[in-house]
Formats: C-alpha cells, structure tokens, sequence
C-alpha cells in the first residue's frame, strides 16, 4: 500500500510539473508510470489467488 501512495504521490508531482516540461517529455513519464501501475495491478491480482 505504501508503494501505490509513493507511486501517486509521484504522479501528482509529475503532474505539477506539467506546465513546465515539454509534451513529449509528459506523454513517456506518463506511459512509465501507467506501465508501472499496470504491471504492480497484475502482480498484485495474481498473487492473491490461490493456487
């Protein structure tokens, strides 16, 4: 859980700093962090089923 907080928290920063970087800049963080969050979701769906 605490790792999903730092990840948004880190999110709202990027977000912040929107206004000052270059779109193409934006679009791959933004990509970074979706991938990152997809594959955490993944990971964490899967390990709670049982075997």
């Amino acid at each position: 859980m605490l790792v999903l907080v730092a990840a948004l928290l880190l999110l709202g920063i990027l977000l912040g700093a929107v206004a000052h970087i270059p779109l193409p800049l934006t679009l791959a963080a933004a990509a970074v962090i979706g991938c990152w969050l997809l594959i955490f979701g993944v990971r964490e769906r899967t390990s709670r089923r049982p075997h």
